[in-house]
């Protein structure tokens, strides 16, 4: 009997794989008066967890900061399990680049904005992002950082 070719895409699962809240400087730092800064970092990684299936985390650092002093420092890994068969092997890099983060994507931004509150403080929400043009300008940088071969 012949194998089942056709493509596959499912989640298996999503998950918080890891999360910390940091406050070095309280409780001094949390009778200031001024706004604080904020910064937001996000990054995309994909591994394979078994035979067809796939692991994709995204993952998020907020720092919030007044002057040079840190007021809050979160980081978030959210995390889901994606099996993915069948599919052609120039269509993996976006599936595992555009489509999985996206899907992940939403349960990081709630995870984010509860720990930060529970923190004690205001939300921060995490901005919408176009996973695809994330995407694209990785692979424009990864290809002008790429060894060029100069022929004469």
């Amino acid at each position: 009997m012949a194998e089942n070719q056709e493509p596959t895409f499912q989640i298996q699962r999503v998950y918080l794989k890891e999360a910390s809240l940091e406050q070095p400087n309280s409780p001094a730092i949390l009778l200031e008066q001024e706004q604080p800064t904020v910064d937001i970092q996000l990054g995309v990684e994909a591994s394979p967890a078994a035979d067809g299936v796939f692991e994709v985390c995204v993952t998020a650092t907020v720092t919030t900061k007044i002057k040079d002093k840190t007021v809050f420092l979160v980081e978030a890994k959210q995390a889901g399990i994606f099996e993915i068969r069948n599919l052609p092997q120039e269509q993996m890099g976006p599936i595992m680049g555009i489509a999985c983060p996206q899907i992940v994507y939403p349960y990081l931004r709630s995870n984010v904005a509860d720990i930060i509150q529970r923190g004690g403080f205001p939300p921060v929400h995490l901005a919408e992002i176009n996973f695809q043009a994330m995407y694209e300008q990785q692979q424009a940088q990864a290809a002008a950082d790429a060894p060029r071969i100069v022929t004469q």
